[in-house]
């Protein structure tokens, strides 16, 4: 078994009407994440049971991400996401590095929400709610 460390996460990302290779780089800006994967399950119990019968449905998921808020006017996460709410963006998601054969996730995903946090002893943050989009690509680095 070999673990992997959360600090060689990479997080690139965009508007979904570009191409999944102009995404930002925001690792920098970025230090936590988390890809959930979901799946609907549907009742599918008759008359006669004495315990419920399930069946399962589609799949669902969804992308949060937060980290340390920098106001430049380009490159941050404010300056990509701030304001797009509803629309659709790229995510590609590096849980081990940036190398060939390593893992790595591509979402699709509506911005739910972008939230700046202003704690009085603390240093300003952010975090970025996404709801999945049709399928993951789980493809692995080439």
């Amino acid at each position: 078994m070999t673990f992997a460390h959360g600090k060689e996460t990479v997080i690139k990302i965009n508007l979904a009407s570009s191409p999944v290779s102009g995404a930002a780089d925001i690792s920098l800006y970025v230090n936590t994440s988390t890809l959930t994967r979901e799946g609907d399950t549907h009742d599918v119990t008759t008359y006669g049971k004495d315990d419920h019968v399930f069946a399962g449905g589609l799949k669902a998921g969804g992308f949060t991400m937060g980290g340390v808020y920098d106001n430049a006017s380009s490159g941050t996460p404010r300056a990509i996401m701030s304001d797009h709410e509803t629309e659709m963006f790229n995510i590609v998601r590096r849980p081990e590095g940036t190398g060939s054969g390593l893992p790595q996730q591509v979402i699709t995903g509506i911005l739910k929400s972008y939230v700046e946090t202003n704690p009085v002893a603390d240093m300003v943050s952010w975090t970025a709610e996404f709801t999945k989009s049709d399928a993951i690509d789980d493809t692995a680095q080439t």
